[in-house]
């Protein structure tokens, strides 16, 4: 690339100067509307939105208070609910038409318009097309199919969206038939916490409940975008603004849900355009650099205390920190031999920028600290989440109202999937009770979580791959040799709404199963039957759907589930599969007597409005960890991203629009980054621009530049001006995952490092 500075004057970056919110979230809602659905009893069905005695959303996993607003949803919300009740139908005439060949030139969301599945169909090789086929048929075939594989060559993948009783019963057939091969999403965003989170605290989980968000001082944001993954958020921070809450914010991105916001549903500020305030300081960390800035609050968390003790009094919480806290002396220790050069040349911030927002820290009382995967998907994420406690545990800011670490969870039951048995971890899983409920001895050897399925699938070690929803091939990294290796696998299952990628990708047998959404009437044996899901903060809710079914050909979750199972396994008195299908209470059941604790009168509690809290021991300050205590742990990292600096590369660190919701693409409107009507762009600051003599609109590729010798490349990508710290690009998942390299993720938890890949810019 020419390295000298083009004669023009820098260009303007492309960004949206408005508040989040406001009129602009109302005409993203009424454009989706339009092109969705076209009854008004869409609308009604929004109403029950997230209310008690209404259906949960499909979209993210945020609270569902009790004292709901009167139009619980988001704008992204009410997309992901009118995506699913669209009158558009995907059917076997539809396939009719098109070869799997063809299909697979259409773009992500092409495929998604053609709208809902509507029947069972398998996939034809010499024709190559699907063909419709019967429930019985399906069932049947993958069943045998399934018998003559060894268990333990087959994986059973979730998405984040089924419920909690189908969870249950997926984890349940997988271990009946032999193996803890149970991937979910969670391997791809999260993962990082569950691991770092069970090690220093005991839990795999935050800490923070709702109701905490009324009685803490400060919250402390890293790499998390509300204004897009959770923005019904945006409610509860605005009304902490407005009562003097500090709002810290670290991120690469300046995102608009973080800088002010305006409520759709107040009258009064739509009229007068009057934003809130959110963020009171904004700090744009260098991709990478979380784990310096973090030091650097604490460094000055220990100058602080230095000049209190002069004084006789302490800013640390010595009490919390002797009662509660193991490794002290030796991050302390770490923390002061640090320099600022350090801390400033690895964070990309000023050592100012640092002292202000610790001085934040030092004065507030009650701080709760929360984080998305802008800290998980690193290749030092686990030393991301693990120092970010270091720096609550200073002042106990675990275990007491108002105050705790939050991840910020994607898909709407992600949690919850993990908690009744979806992990490929069996230390998780009450496997001596499930023995005893079910007669049957489950395996004890561990599962392959995602990273490892995609290494035994290019190994040749996986034979058959069943999905419960997702889109699994275009979410994972290496996205073009994984498609090449997923042909060879014996059966290839998808359960699914909608058509994706994923569903062209097929092995020798393949099946592609619909489903009912989450809005849709599931009227079995025993009547009309509701589900449930956990969200971010350990909260149980019921769901009741009362839409008509998109077909009548459509099974739930549940049904599908249960009728693989039986196809599948050997007969068993206690696999109660057609019992547990007609009344979806028995399942709950079922999990009450294998999590008593968390469980208990779980069908009672179903409904409870705001859901019931099933506990957490960290926020009672009971540490389940080696020691016994809250573990102070000293990072050998500052930089989460893994590799260094070298010439011409780049940190790229792949973004979602709020024209989706993970692999679902509404639209081509990223109307709060200011970009329209594309997503293959490569957003760069206009220093690093003139440095690399790039000029706006100028079309290049970016390649990877992992140390392993593998080209991967993407492009044409169209030069973008954007706000980004130096050294940092910006691009879109998942359209960014085949510059992915499978090694490069988390060391401890193998989460994928979509936040920090090494790429350089081609012309």
């Amino acid at each position: 690339m020419p390295k000298t500075p083009p004669a023009t004057s820098a260009p303007k970056t492309v960004e949206y100067n408005s508040p989040h919110g406001g009129w602009g979230s109302v005409r993203g809602i009424v454009e989706i509307f339009g092109k969705e659905w076209d009854k008004p009893s869409a609308l009604a069905t929004l109403e029950r939105q997230n209310k008690p005695g209404g259906f949960m959303c499909v979209s993210c996993s945020w609270a569902k208070p009790a004292d709901h607003h009167p139009f619980e949803f988001c704008e992204n919300g009410a997309k992901a609910t009118l995506w699913e009740l669209t009158t558009r139908r995907c059917t076997p005439e539809f396939f009719t038409k098109h070869t799997v060949n063809e299909l697979k030139g259409w773009s992500d969301y092409d495929l998604e318009q053609t709208g809902r599945l509507t029947h069972p169909m398998r996939y034809d090789p010499p024709s190559d097309h699907y063909v419709p086929c019967t429930w019985e048929e399906a069932f049947s075939a993958i069943g045998a199919k399934l018998k003559a594989l060894d268990p333990k060559s087959t994986v059973f993948y979730a998405s984040g969206r089924a419920s909690l009783e189908t969870s249950y019963l997926y984890a349940l057939f997988a271990r009946a038939y032999g193996h803890n091969n149970l991937p979910d999403s969670s391997n791809m965003c999260h993962e990082t916490t569950s691991v770092a989170l069970k090690e220093v605290i005991g839990v795999s989980v935050g800490t923070v409940v709702y109701q905490d968000f009324s009685s803490c001082d400060a919250i402390f944001f890293f790499g998390q975008n509300p204004g897009t993954n959770s923005p019904r958020f945006l409610h509860p921070l605005q009304e902490m603004a407005r009562r003097g809450v500090e709002i810290i914010t670290f991120n690469p991105v300046r995102e608009r849900g973080l800088i002010s916001f305006i409520n759709p549903q107040s009258p009064l500020e739509m009229l007068t355009g009057s934003a809130t305030p959110i963020s009171t300081q904004y700090h744009q960390v260098k991709v990478g650099g979380d784990i310096a800035a973090i030091l650097g609050i604490c460094k000055h968390v220990f100058a602080a205390d230095d000049a209190a003790k002069a004084a006789g009094k302490r800013v640390l919480d010595v009490d919390f920190i002797e009662r509660h806290t193991h490794g002290f002396e030796a991050f302390e220790a770490k923390v002061r031999a640090i320099s600022w050069e350090e801390i400033e040349r690895e964070s990309g911030l000023a050592r100012a920028e640092i002292e202000a927002a610790g001085e934040v820290y030092v004065k507030a009382d009650r701080v709760i600290a929360m984080y998305g995967m802008g800290l998980t998907q690193h290749r030092h994420g686990f030393e991301n989440i693990a120092t970010l406690v270091n720096m609550l545990l200073l002042k106990g800011n675990i275990g007491r109202d108002g105050t705790g670490i939050s991840p910020v969870r994607g898909h709407s039951n992600v949690q919850g999937q993990r908690t009744v048995g979806i992990s490929e971890k069996p230390e998780l899983v009450p496997l001596d009770k499930i023995a005893d409920q079910f007669g049957f001895e489950p395996p004890r050897d561990k599962g392959m979580n995602t990273v490892e399925t995609c290494e035994g699938l290019l190994q040749g070690k996986v034979k058959a791959f069943i999905g419960l929803g997702g889109n699994f091939i275009r979410a994972i990294p290496e996205t073009e040799t994984m498609e090449q290796a997923w042909a060879q696998m014996e059966l290839t299952v998808q359960i699914a709404t909608k058509l994706n990628r994923s569903h062209l990708i097929n092995g020798k047998v393949a099946y592609l199963l619909p489903c009912r959404g989450r809005t849709e009437q599931d009227i079995q044996a025993g009547g009309p039957q509701s589900v449930t899901m956990e969200d971010t903060f350990s909260c149980v809710q019921g769901s009741v759907a009362l839409r008509t079914p998109a077909s009548e050909h459509l099974k739930s979750e549940v049904e599908i589930v249960a009728g693989l199972a039986k196809a599948t396994l050997a007969p068993n008195p206690k696999l109660r599969w057609d019992d547990w299908t007609g009344d979806y209470g028995l399942i709950r059941d079922l999990i009450e007597a294998t999590y008593p604790e968390e469980f208990h009168d779980f069908n009672a509690r179903m409904f409870t409005p705001g859901g019931f809290y099933r506990g957490n021991s960290g926020r009672e300050r009971i540490w389940k960890t080696k020691s016994g205590k809250a573990e102070f742990t000293v990072p050998d990292f500052m930089n989460s991203a893994g590799f260094g600096e070298a010439p011409g590369r780049y940190r790229l660190l792949t973004m979602r629009s709020n024209d989706q919701f993970n692999t679902t693409i509404y639209g081509f409107s990223d109307r709060l980054r200011g970009i329209e009507g594309t997503r293959d762009v490569l957003l760069i600051n206009p220093d690093d621009m003139n440095r690399a003599g790039l000029t706006e609109g100028q079309m290049v590729s970016l390649a990877s530049d992992a140390d392993d010798g593998v080209h991967r490349q993407v492009g044409p990508l169209k030069v973008t001006p954007f706000r980004l710290p130096d050294g940092c690009l910006g691009g879109y998942y998942p359209e960014m995952n085949p510059l992915m390299a499978l090694a490069n993720h988390d060391v401890r938890s193998k989460t994928p490092a979509a936040k920090s890949v090494p790429v350089r810019i081609v012309a």
